[in-house]
């Protein structure tokens, strides 16, 4: 009895076990989690191809099913990628959608994907369209189906004004604004940058072969000068001096090619006669400092006759060229034009260079109208009533010639009479009038020190001082301002620390030894010199007079000529070895020498 007492417990668990699993079995299952299925991409049309009518229509819809997340699937995040037919999405473009089974591309939007693949305009080829889905965290990612879609690209370019519709420019105002081009952007929405230019031609030609101007990437508006809308007159055909009408037009360039162009604007145009520029390309420009042999872009520019009967026909040049020179003419700096010939006579891409076969000082004059050229000695004299020739040019030279220390420079002094009317000339005899090559020019301003010459022009103003020696520099090396200063040319000292000499203040021209003309612009002293110190040369016993500095790198070599100059540079050194020396200066040919 106590036996089965003690086994009851244990059979009614047992029973309570059993009634409980059966309970158990009779309860709804467990939720089961799904990882979701791969959506089924579909496309509204299998072919597109927009105009920019339909740059903000919808031109395409796609849509997929449902992958069936157990998440909210208001959460879901798609990702439709597109790529070029064959490459395996390496390069896709992509759009996110979430939580939306559909999406569509406007025409703008279509093409700026296209554009990034380097598709061309107006060509017809075939994308691979795909979809991603994922949760919003980006787990869990299934790829649909590819879709394969024909499209064709289309022009979406810029909308092209004009500030002015008319315009009348001139050569005294060529540097002055004239007009603004403006345009919109090319091809809206594309992400990379557009480079832009601005095209012209002639009105009615259609542009079958235009000319362009350079504006940069992701620039809206251009703005030229009245020289600028000149020249694209005188390039599209429009004589100098006259009326005509020059269309322009944006093109518009992507990185990968895609090119469209704008609208047309017309602009109506009074042009004038610009200034055509000349220039001496040769053998002897490595040799003189002038440059690269027979490089244009380097070659020292001829002066441009600025009289109206010649005006952009007429050039010369003062020159120094080694023996046996030979040289042509180019307007402006490429062989693109360029002049040659014999006996006189200029030829345009004439196989025979012009040449002189003696080493010297020329003025080469020519006339791009008349097709003449005139080589002969150049060189410079005082003329006149004030001067010791007279109004006599075969008197001239060589007595009362300037040196020609560079191109287009002469430097002289000369003893003038007071009260009385004086000229430049560059030949013996006067000009006749009749503006050809080989006239004589001779060179007056009605203004002071510093001014502006004329060609054949009034006399320079009378020289009323009692100081009558004077420096005279005929300046033509700016060939835009041929001009001449005039300066007292009574004395010249030699100032500096490098003078070993009782009495003289360092730096001080009150104090500092005067030279000793002797002619021909040349000055002379003997002097004590300290050694490794500098001097210089003043025209006057104070500060603020004409001076000349050194142009030789400062050296200190002795029985050599040496450079100088007298817009400013370094002092002159002394030489190493303290002592007395002789010190030349020659003005006329620009140079001075210790012995």
């Amino acid at each position: 009895m106590k036996y089965i007492l003690k086994l009851l417990p244990v059979l009614m668990g047992m029973i309570l076990v059993i009634s409980g699993c059966d309970k158990l079995d009779k309860m709804d299952p467990l939720p089961v989690y799904q990882l979701g299925v791969s959506p089924v991409l579909s496309s509204s049309t299998t072919t597109v191809a927009p105009l920019l009518a339909d740059s903000n229509k919808a031109v395409v819809n796609f849509s997929w099913t449902n992958p069936h997340y157990s998440n909210d699937s208001a959460t879901t995040k798609y990702i439709l990628e597109i790529d070029t037919t064959g490459r395996n999405f390496a390069k896709e473009g992509t759009r996110i959608v979430i939580g939306n089974l559909s999406t569509s591309l406007t025409g703008r939007e279509l093409n700026a994907y296209l554009l990034t693949l380097g598709f061309k305009l107006n060509v017809a080829q075939t994308i691979d369209v795909r979809l991603m889905s994922s949760y919003n965290n980006n787990n869990e990612r299934y790829i649909s189906n590819v879709l394969k879609l024909t499209v064709t690209p289309f022009a979406d370019p810029s909308v092209l004004v004009t500030a002015n519709s008319a315009v009348t420019v001139t050569l005294a105002n060529a540097s002055q604004p004239s007009n603004t081009f403006s345009w919109t952007a090319s091809f809206k929405g594309f992400a990379d940058s557009v480079t832009y230019s601005l095209q012209y031609d002639s009105a009615g030609k259609n542009f079958v072969a235009p000319l362009e101007i350079a504006v940069g990437k992701s620039i809206l508006t251009k703005g030229l000068t009245q020289g600028e809308m000149n020249t694209t007159a005188l390039t599209s055909g429009i004589p100098g001096g006259n009326t005509g009408k020059v269309e322009y037009r944006v093109k518009a360039v992507t990185p990968l090619g895609a090119i469209a162009y704008s609208n047309v604007v017309t602009v109506t145009i009074q042009s004038y006669v610009p200034i055509l520029r000349m220039y001496l390309p040769g053998s002897y420009q490595a040799a003189t400092g002038n440059g690269s042999d027979w490089d244009p872009g380097s070659a020292p520019e001829l002066i441009r006759d600025l009289r109206s009967s010649v005006f952009n026909d007429m050039y010369y040049i003062y020159i120094y060229l080694p023996a046996n020179t030979e040289f042509k003419v180019t307007t402006g700096r490429t062989w693109d034009v360029n002049y040659g010939g014999t006996g006189g006579n200029l030829v345009q891409n004439s196989p025979n260079n012009l040449k002189v076969t003696t080493a010297g000082v020329y003025r080469i004059s020519v006339n791009r109208t008349t097709l003449k050229y005139d080589i002969r000695a150049g060189r410079m004299g005082f003329v006149g009533g004030a001067t010791g020739a007279g109004w006599n040019p075969p008197g001239v030279f060589p007595t009362y010639a300037m040196g020609a220390p560079a191109t287009n420079l002469f430097v002289g002094i000369n003893s003038f009479v007071a009260n009385d009317a004086w000229k430049l000339i560059d030949n013996d005899s006067w000009n006749n009038g009749s503006n050809a090559v080989d006239e004589t020019r001779s060179y007056g301003s009605t203004g002071g020190d510093g001014s502006t010459m004329e060609v054949n022009g009034a006399n320079f103003p009378n020289i009323t001082d009692a100081t009558s020696r004077k420096r005279v520099i005929w300046d033509g090396r700016d060939v835009n301002n041929i001009k001449y200063f005039i300066s007292p040319a009574t004395e010249m000292r030699v100032v500096g620390d490098g003078i070993n000499q009782a009495g003289v203040n360092d730096w001080d021209p009150p104090t500092s030894p005067q030279m000793t003309y002797t002619g021909n612009g040349i000055w002379t002293i003997t002097i004590t010199l300290k050694a490794g110190k500098d001097i210089k040369f003043l025209a006057g016993n104070a500060w603020g007079a004409f001076d000349y500095e050194d142009n030789s790198g400062q050296s200190q070599a002795t029985g050599v000529d040496k450079k100088i100059k007298w817009e400013g540079g370094d002092n002159f050194k002394t030489p190493a070895t303290a002592g007395t020396y002789t010190i030349t200066l020659n003005e006329n040919n620009q140079t001075m020498k210790i012995n």
